[in-house]
């Protein structure tokens, strides 16, 4: 059975308040009166195909939540969404696997819109040696979930309060931004891990110029800081959402440490 889309005056005023916008904010940036935006958010008037896609944009939504918006309206989306598996998806996942094996032997990684794997280079090996749970190494393998889990990498990780602290916060904003209901279950779930600091809020030393990852793997101690990649004219919601998270050494001990793993 179809879940029913709700009513296209729902989902202006949610986004709109997620943008923090008032209706004359949006009706400015879209061009229209504040009266003509009052009436397609009440239902009283019916928007174009056009109009609905000039909403979308100013409000920077999401490419699946544009989708998601001119089906509300009564039209067809505007973006294909295609599996990853998907022949058209060659050209993407060549480019993937590019990047990836070019930062090795520093550990990189590609995920969905929800942190499931995709792909990662060699040098993600080591750390997934010896994880306790093994259901967290079962397709789809989540990797905020593996991080942040008692069975998974949480016992290795030297700094896991303020790690934990990181990935949350990325999760809350992804949440937001989004609007995707899985990114927000998996943010409760993973509140719901334990890892908690016992001295209070975590106190960053705004020195640095990141919040490092401090792990164990192989028995040797590493640290990281690391960057997010996506794609910058994305026309597919599946593309849209991958995101490429690549590792890089914080310190001369960790970048020697990698090369002695990928020299074994």
């Amino acid at each position: 059975m179809d879940t029913p889309h709700p009513p296209l005056g729902h989902l202006l005023r949610e986004w709109r308040s997620r943008r923090r916008m008032s209706q004359l904010d949006l009706a400015l940036e879209a061009e229209i009166s504040q009266r003509h935006l009052s009436f397609l958010e009440s239902g009283r008037a019916t928007p174009s195909r056009d109009m609905v896609i000039r909403l979308a944009e100013r409000l920077d939504l999401p490419l699946r939540q544009r989708n998601r918006m001119l089906l509300a309206a009564g039209y067809a989306p505007t973006y294909p969404e295609r599996p990853v598996d998907d022949e058209a998806f060659g050209p993407a996942l060549e480019a993937i696997e590019r990047i990836l094996t070019a930062h090795e032997p520093n550990p990189a990684l590609a995920v969905d819109g929800c942190w499931n794997l995709i792909r990662g280079n060699a040098a993600i090996a080591p750390f997934l040696e010896g994880i306790e749970e093994a259901s967290l190494l079962e397709p789809p393998i989540n990797v905020l979930r593996l991080s942040l889990h008692p069975g998974g990498l949480a016992p290795r990780i030297e700094n896991l309060a303020e790690w934990r602290a990181h990935v949350l916060e990325r999760l809350r904003r992804l949440a937001d931004e989004s609007g995707n209901p899985q990114v927000a279950d998996l943010e409760a779930e993973l509140r719901a891990y334990p890892g908690r600091s016992s001295a209070g809020p975590v106190r960053h030393d705004y020195s640095n110029i990141a919040v490092p990852l401090r792990i164990k793997a192989a028995g040797v101690s590493l640290s990281f800081i690391s960057t997010v990649t996506v794609f910058g004219t994305p026309l597919d919601v599946t593309v849209s959402e991958i995101a490429i998270e690549s590792f890089f050494p914080a310190d001369e001990a960790t970048r020697a440490a990698l090369a002695r793993m990928a020299g074994r």
